[in-house]
């Protein structure tokens, strides 16, 4: 059982970075891929990247996010990570951390366990 807490979200103006942590819980937590995903208004939720479980190497972005943001991990600390730089406002939407025993898969339904998401705004 692994449970995720984000935090790190807030208002920002485009061009602005944030950085948002997802804390787990659980001695299982290196055993898990993990990803962040975002849902914004009406839309449908969606991958932004994974991490494996080790972290070094095997990392996938969604291709509107890749020079941008960057997704690191600290296995030590049960946390994952997201750093948001040069944020546009079609980046605005609630994101969410995910674990998942697979890597890697892009949909939503191959992610075992949810944080409960952090806002992000990004206003122009």
């Amino acid at each position: 059982q692994v449970q995720l807490v984000e935090s790190g979200g807030g208002l920002v103006l485009a061009g602005n970075s944030l950085r948002l942590s997802c804390q787990g819980s659980g001695r299982t937590f290196a055993n898990y891929a993990m990803a962040w995903f975002r849902q914004a208004p009406g839309k449908e939720r969606e991958f932004v990247g994974i991490v494996s479980w080790s972290g070094a190497h095997d990392i996938v972005y969604r291709d509107s996010v890749k020079g941008r943001f960057t997704i690191s991990r600290d296995n030590a600390k049960n946390t994952v990570y997201l750093q948001m730089n040069d944020l546009r406002p079609e980046d605005t939407a609630v994101y969410y951390c995910a674990a998942s025993g697979i890597y890697y898969s892009r949909s939503p339904q191959s992610y075992q366990y949810w944080g409960q998401g952090t806002q992000v705004t990004v206003s122009s």
